[in-house]
């Protein structure tokens, strides 16, 4: 049987102002059609399917509208919540999307009562078994470990520990003659983060050893990191990335979905890492004002990162924006910029004390702001200051 993997959808991102969702509409029809093209048995989302717990009617309508798309191709629709999406809104709708014969995971659940799916596949008549684990968060780590049977004190034994022990009991019931898989939003350890992936849930505390999933899966689709990434492990581990590319961090990130191949007895392999190209380059170029006007290559449809070599002064940004109207963010370049003194300028050595121009001149000074203009618009605003409150 075949199966498309894919994740990290973030509908709903805005990237420094600018709304994504015409180039995530695009980007889930190129979905649809691999799921068409493949003629596949099974379509996973290994969560954060948005990028807001609290999405847009906007965002809700593309998502549920692109996953009764998917339905529709005749693929199972299984989808799960990672750390972006908000768990009980997944479970609330779980009813209502189960009508359309989508499956919606926000919470962990155990085989029984969910947390397991199980399905015949279409195009072979093998029997299928998904388990299923959304994003865990700390906060009810220890309320999840109740469901295999462990106590509060148990539970603190360490998430990794804990979450191997879920996944030990979702799996329990994996037979010889299904395939069986697995389907996480999780950060693994050893995993390499694309760029703009929520870091206070990508920490440490957060680390999954690729030892925790067992032998007996056939494949295990995760989900939480962006860049495209397999791992050692007891069986085949694979994050697909996000088919998008969400933050300039991740700019050389090839977005992709996986198509996999799968049979019981036999490990899966991945048969395509289909390119996803609906969604606009985002790129990083560096230099002068003069240097980027002679030699900047045409951005067209590139959304742009501009880090300037050289010293900060008033209306740089507007000018930087005419030039390029795509430049999303302009910023001095961290290794042209002088080092930063936050320290208070000393009075002159006669004892006199400095006037408030002189103090913003000095401050300037310290940050490599030199700007006539900009110094006589403070001793504008100061007068005028002073002057109200005399």
């Amino acid at each position: 049987m075949k199966f498309v993997h894919t994740s990290d959808w973030h509908i709903g991102k805005v990237l420094k102002g600018h709304s994504r969702l015409d180039e995530q509409r695009a980007v889930l029809r190129e979905i649809v059609q691999v799921a068409r093209d493949h003629r596949v048995d099974a379509v996973l989302v290994a969560g954060d399917l948005y990028e807001a717990s609290a999405p847009s009617a906007d965002a809700q309508q593309l998502l549920v509208q692109a996953l009764l798309t998917l339905r529709r191709t005749g693929a199972e629709v299984i989808a799960i919540a990672g750390n972006h999406d908000h768990a009980p809104t997944f479970d609330a709708y779980r009813p209502l999307m189960a009508s359309a014969g989508i499956t919606l995971a926000g919470t962990v659940r155990v085989a029984a009562d969910g947390g397991v799916v199980k399905f015949t596949a279409r195009s072979t008549g093998e029997p299928v078994t998904v388990a299923l684990l959304p994003f865990l968060s700390q906060r009810y780590a220890v309320r999840a470990a109740q469901l295999v049977g462990r106590t509060p004190r148990e539970a603190a034994t360490g998430y990794g520990r804990l979450v191997r022990d879920l996944l030990a009991a979702l799996t329990a019931g994996f037979r010889d003659d299904a395939v069986n898989l697995v389907m996480a939003h999780l950060m693994v350890a050893g995993g390499k983060f694309g760029g703009g992936e929520r870091s206070a849930q990508s920490i440490l505390e957060y680390w999954v050893p690729a030892d925790a999933f067992p032998p007996e899966a056939h494949y295990v689709a995760l989900g939480h990191l962006h860049r495209r990434q397999s791992l050692p492990a007891p069986c085949p581990v694979h994050y697909c990335g996000s088919p998008l590319t969400l933050d300039f961090g991740e700019q050389d990130d090839p977005s992709m979905v996986l198509v996999v191949e799968a049979e019981a007895g036999v490990p899966a392999r991945i048969v395509a890492e289909v390119p996803i190209g609906s969604g606009r380059r985002l790129r990083t170029v560096r230099g002068t004002v003069d240097e980027l006007t002679r030699h900047a290559d045409p951005p067209g449809d590139d959304y742009l990162r501009v880090l300037l070599c050289e010293p900060a002064r008033a209306g740089l940004r507007q000018e930087v924006q005419r030039l390029l109207p795509n430049a999303l963010e302009v910023r001095i370049d961290p290794e042209f910029a002088a080092p930063v003194h936050t320290a208070t300028p000393s009075a002159p050595a006669d004892g006199v004390e400095c006037s408030p121009a002189e103090l913003f001149h000095a401050y300037c000074v310290t940050r490599n702001l030199v700007d006539e203009r900009v110094e006589a618009l403070f001793a504008r605003l100061h007068d005028q200051a002073t002057t109200a409150n005399a």
